[in-house]
């Protein structure tokens, strides 16, 4: 949790950086919302671009998927916007100085200006915080798998069931025993007159 605010706090502050980036020096006082995003492609010129297509346009899209990021607390997107931004920074980096021949840093107005290190900041700013957030927190869900009702009888493969309420093994009922003694059947020889003559009274 502590970390995905401080991931967060870092990730705006870094997305407000680029935003304000143009709206200061970038080279020789020139601002950079004056670099036409086309000229990124084509060479740079001395012709005043429009806002709304300059170097603005490409920052305020990574600002905007890292606020996306946040709120989704997504990594990859947070760390998608400081490489825009870090991309588009050093791009114009190169395409200026094969305009001019080189590029200068002095601190008198002239060369590099405090707008390219507020692109430089806010994208290091960027992936700083996507390395700080912990992202989403993942739940693992067990579902319990109901395997019926136990079996009431014994198995050949496994123990004998288990009462409920005793948790000792439940046996099988034994067979009732009938009533009486079990009775013998005898053979009965039948009268023969011929061979046992008459009966005798």
């Amino acid at each position: 949790m502590i970390r995905n605010v401080i991931g967060s706090v870092l990730a705006l502050t870094g997305a407000t950086a680029a935003v304000w980036s143009p709206f200061r020096a970038w080279y020789d006082g020139r601002h950079g919302r004056d670099y036409a995003i086309d000229e990124l492609f084509t060479g740079i010129t001395d012709a005043k671009s429009e806002v709304i297509g300059s170097i603005l346009l490409p920052f305020a899209f990574a600002a905007l998927v890292a606020v996306l990021g946040v709120v989704l607390r997504s990594r990859l997107l947070v760390a998608l916007a400081g490489l825009v931004v870090l991309g588009f920074t050093i791009f114009w980096m190169v395409r200026v100085g094969q305009a001019e021949g080189s590029l200068v840093i002095s601190g008198d107005g002239t060369g590099l200006g405090d707008g390219v290190a507020n692109a430089f900041g806010g994208g290091v700013l960027l992936l700083l915080g996507a390395l700080v957030m912990s992202g989403r927190t993942r739940t693992h869900r067990v579902d319990r798998v109901d395997h019926g009702p136990r079996p009431t009888h014994p198995t050949l493969d496994g123990p004998p069931p288990v009462d409920d309420v005793t948790d000792e093994p439940r046996h099988p009922p034994q067979a009732s025993t009938p009533y009486g003694a079990p009775t013998q059947p005898y053979d009965v020889p039948t009268w023969d007159p011929d061979r046992d003559g008459p009966p005798q009274r």
